[in-house]
């Protein structure tokens, strides 16, 4: 049964302070996600003038690197809450060297040729991948420790989003606009990456301090010394055991295969579609302004109807709008706004839910399996989480450079072939509606009620 040390969590009603400390992180991790996202691959291919296929194979290893080192750092996460009754110190290193390695990430300069500076972004985005993961990992497993609530993890987690969606904004908007108010194009990456890092080192800072820090804490499981085969295995144990975490973990991978493929398209949609690289700012505000208003529904929503439906009818919504944008092969236009509008408020339940589901498939878990795994079950989330992301800007990368697309320098212009703009349309829409879809099926499999989560 149950080694939980703090029944009482269930019934604990979380304070505001607590809540808004802890969606100020998603101002880093929001950042993140999105500007290299949204930027990189681009960043590279109409730069520094990488090829395609080169430039996605660099955010592909990059991402296989955090793929790594999760489940590494969530084996340390549970060691350092059981040693210090704390999970900070992990999360406090990962947001002091962020800033410098994402600033990094975008100082190459495309005057030291396309060998040179695709390795130096490689080695400098690998660098801000670790920092991040240092900080992702025990963010993820604060909510389950936080409170055992039903409703009080659904709360929690969508003021987060709310947060989030914001910092998709202003990352998604304001990262661009930070690049185009440089004198130049390499003076306007390096001023986007310094201040960017520095604002998402802030959140992250500033969400550290609700990681608790007190002697139950290390009372929870004891001190263990474990070589690196043992702390992987330990993840594996942990899919093997939970069908709900299997389920849950299927669907959001393949969520964030498809939200990582829209990301990854949309500067190259602005550009080629929409005929203006500016458009990508408007693009943001047409996803993001939307699920600013729609988290508190969805929220009311999973408290009426339940977690897994609420999130099952946001996966629907989602598909239907970004299969709409099909058309944009033919008859490109400002009505793409209006779809992705659509996708918003979609996006707001995509985001929410999944992340207020997980502590209840690591409650279930604690009950017949003990407590101190949190750290363990978030490692191999986030490493699947970053797999979809991944994966994402491989597939725009591999359909740009089976398409033709051609790849250019900063300051030169050039023209794409009719095959690359549809690919860039059909990367940006049948691509993630089918995802979607997919991710559906695999949810079936996810059981887990709200009776099930309050007799934990």
């Amino acid at each position: 049964m149950s080694t939980d040390a703090r029944p009482e969590r269930a019934s604990v009603r979380l304070s505001s302070r607590t809540i808004a400390l802890y969606a100020v992180g998603s101002l880093g991790t929001g950042g993140y996600a999105t500007l290299p996202g949204l930027v990189l691959t681009y960043f590279l291919t109409d730069n520094l003038g990488v090829a395609a296929l080169a430039a996605g194979l660099i955010v592909t290893v990059a991402k296989i690197w955090d793929v790594v080192i999760d489940p590494l750092i969530g084996a340390a996460s549970d060691r350092q809450l059981a040693r210090t009754g704390s999970r900070r110190g992990l999360m406090i290193t990962g947001a002091l060297s962020l800033p410098l390695f994402f600033a990094l990430t975008f100082a190459v300069p495309p005057s030291w040729g396309p060998v040179a500076a695709a390795t130096c972004v490689l080695l400098a985005f690998l660098a801000t991948a670790t920092a991040f993961s240092l900080f992702q990992v025990p963010y993820v497993a604060l909510p389950a420790e936080l409170t055992g609530s039903y409703d009080e993890r659904t709360r929690l987690l969508g003021w987060r989003v709310v947060v989030l969606t914001a910092s998709i904004l202003l990352f998604g908007a304001g990262g661009p606009a930070l690049r185009d108010a440089g004198a130049d194009p390499v003076a306007g990456y390096l001023i986007m990456g310094i201040a960017s890092g520095v604002l998402i080192g802030v959140g992250m800072l500033i969400a550290a301090r609700t990681a608790r820090s007190d002697r139950e804490a290390r009372a929870v499981v004891p001190v263990t010394s474990v070589g690196v085969r043992e702390q992987y295995l330990s993840g594996f144990r942990a899919l093997g055991r939970s069908v709900p975490f299997r389920a849950l973990l299927g669907t959001f991978l393949l969520q964030a295969l498809a939200t990582g493929t829209m990301l990854a398209g949309a500067q190259y949609v602005a550009t080629w579609v929409l005929r203006s690289e500016d458009a990508v700012t408007f693009v943001f505000i047409a996803l993001v302004a939307p699920a600013l208003l729609a988290t508190p529904a969805w929220t009311e929503i999973a408290q009426r109807t339940g977690k897994e439906r609420a999130f099952a009818v946001a996966s629907v919504l989602f598909a239907g709008a970004a299969a709409s944008i099909t058309p944009a092969v033919w008859t490109p236009g400002v009505w793409i706004y209006a779809c992705v509008a659509v996708a918003g408020v979609a996006y707001a339940g995509l985001q929410s839910l999944p992340m207020a589901m997980l502590p209840d498939v690591i409650s279930h878990d604690e009950r017949t399996h003990g407590a101190g795994h949190a750290g363990t079950f978030t490692g191999i989330w986030t490493a699947g989480e970053t797999v979809g992301f991944a994966l994402g800007a491989t597939a725009v990368s591999l359909t740009l450079a089976a398409t033709g697309y051609v790849s250019t320098v900063a300051g030169t212009e050039t023209q794409q072939p009719d095959a690359a703009i549809t690919g860039i349309v059909l990367s940006f829409s049948i691509l993630p509606a089918l995802l979607m879809v997919a991710s559906l099926f695999v949810l079936r499999g996810y059981r887990l009620r709200r009776e099930d989560i309050e007799q934990v």
